[in-house]
């Protein structure tokens, strides 16, 4: 079980990694459409590999791996998962999180197709959407039943709160 658990752990960092990286680069793919017909051209052309790249050699087998492992810890001890409700609200997270995961996919096909449907601002916001479900999830396995859900949903909700002022902050940051 501790090879299983220490495998799910790698991939998840790796997945995350993977879909950390993959918003940013779609951050700065959106960022470089301002850019000259030649250098959006150039730049467009770049960062469609390495999103392309990113995506189907570490991020989604990561997904894969990550689901995988942690499926194989679920059956191997299932009488008590069944039971609990930390793992109950986790495998909620890692749904809402494979749905994250697989709208990021779509924004990759549009750009493929030179189909921007987001701002940068809405990009750095949809990462840290990412960031909200690691911290959720994180504190859950690690808490478990001893988790005061009351104060986990005041701190999600503040840490969430944080992130959209510090967002504010850097855009005005990088206006100045």
């Amino acid at each position: 079980m501790d090879i299983l658990k220490a495998l799910h752990i790698i991939f998840m960092v790796s997945w995350f990694a993977g879909l950390f990286y993959m918003v940013r680069l779609f951050i700065y793919h959106i960022e470089a459409q301002s850019k000259d017909t030649t250098e959006r051209t150039i730049l467009s052309n770049q960062f469609l590999i390495m999103e392309k790249k990113l995506w189907w050699i570490i991020t989604t087998p990561a997904m894969i791996l990550t689901v995988v492992f942690g499926k194989w810890m679920l059956l191997l001890n299932w009488e008590y998962y069944k039971v609990s409700t930390w793992m109950h609200l986790k495998l909620g997270f890692v749904v809402l999180l494979l749905i994250y995961h697989f709208i990021c996919q779509k924004i990759l096909f549009n750009f493929s197709e030179n189909k921007f449907n987001w701002t940068s601002t809405q990009l750095r916001i949809w990462n840290e959407v990412a960031t909200l479900f690691l911290v959720s999830i994180v504190f859950l396995v690690v808490l478990k039943n001893s988790l005061n859900w009351i104060n986990g949903v005041i701190g999600f909700f503040a840490v969430g709160f944080t992130l959209m002022i510090a967002i504010k902050w850097y855009k005005r940051l990088r206006k100045s």
